[in-house]
């Protein structure tokens, strides 16, 4: 008589914060990482467990197969509009996660990684989130996907390039482009009007285009001051609002739940930050090769100080 060996709720829960890191990063979504670890409990509990000697991997695995069924569902999804992403104070809950939990912990994994991970095919972005961030083996990852190991190692190496981006020409002021850049970001979320109108030129000018408000048209602003009145109104969307590479140049990138809705572009010049253009056309975006900073220039890609040790340290 086999005997069945069911996981003990407390087992569960002491992978439970690891599973909503790898789920999360995923999804880009705290609402959808937390239906997606709902559903690995409903799966494990349903399992028998008898044989299984690692379950912190079977359990990352399962995760794993939950959150790219609910990738490739995404594509029946019909997209949300800009302004139901920003509005305050919705931001977040549409998709059940909380505001400001969500903001940290974009925050936490970073937004650009957030939004590349966001232009890879369910397949890549398993491979590389399981096996780059969290260091699953590819043997292990491979069946997941229905691809032999060797493959699975391409997609995970093809989502890496996406990640860092193409070959750019070397860019001699990117650490005054990245000071910049997190300057505003801090002063427009702290509400630090004076830190931000001494970040700007006195003829700064700004460009939205009309997908940003929107407006039937694009709309120009002058001066520093102005600009700066104009930005402490965003910020809504700074929460959601994380440094990144536009074309090689450091810049700011929105992206509630990880999909990108616009970018800032900045032109510096010796007295401060010259143009800001303000981008939410999604066929100029989607023209916009968006990568994440070195770990000379941010944050490492890791899974960040909400994560556990990874499952396995092979391949």
């Amino acid at each position: 008589m086999t005997t069945y060996t069911a996981l003990p709720p407390e087992r569960f829960e002491a992978d439970r914060h690891r599973l909503r890191s790898v789920a999360y990063r995923m999804l880009g979504s705290l609402g959808e990482a937390e239906d997606a670890v709902q559903e690995t409990w409903l799966r494990a509990a349903r399992a028998d467990v008898g044989d299984v000697e690692n379950l912190s991997g079977w359990l990352t695995t399962v995760v794993g197969r939950v959150c790219l069924n609910m990738l490739r569902s995404r594509r029946t999804r019909p997209e949300v509009s800009l302004d139901a992403q920003v509005s305050e104070p919705a931001v977040g809950t549409a998709e059940g996660g909380d505001p400001e939990e969500e903001a940290l912990l974009a925050d936490s994994v970073g937004v650009a990684l957030l939004v590349v991970l966001d232009t890879l095919a369910p397949a890549e972005r398993l491979a590389f989130v399981l096996h780059d961030l969290f260091a699953v083996p590819f043997d292990t990852i491979a069946p997941m996907i229905e691809r032999t190991p060797a493959t699975t190692r391409q997609l995970a190496s093809r989502a890496r390039r996406r990640v860092r981006g193409g070959a750019s020409p070397a860019v001699a002021d990117r650490a005054r482009q990245r000071q910049v850049a997190d300057a505003f970001l801090a002063a427009t979320r702290g509400g630090d009007f004076e830190a931000l109108l001494a970040l700007l030129h006195p003829d700064v000018v700004l460009t939205a285009d009309r997908f940003v408000v929107p407006t039937p048209e694009p709309l120009t602003v002058s001066g520093a001051r102005p600009v700066a009145e104009g930005a402490m109104a965003a910020t809504g969307r700074a929460r959601f609002t994380g440094l990144a590479l536009l074309d090689g140049r450091v810049g700011l990138a929105m992206a509630p739940h990880g999909r990108l809705r616009l970018v800032l572009l900045f032109t510096l010049a010796e007295g401060g930050i010259t143009r800001i253009e303000v981008v939410a056309d999604r066929e100029r975006l989607d023209d916009i090769e968006v990568a994440v900073l070195d770990t000379a220039e941010a944050e490492p890609l890791g899974a960040g100080p909400v994560d556990t040790a990874p499952v396995n340290a092979e391949d």
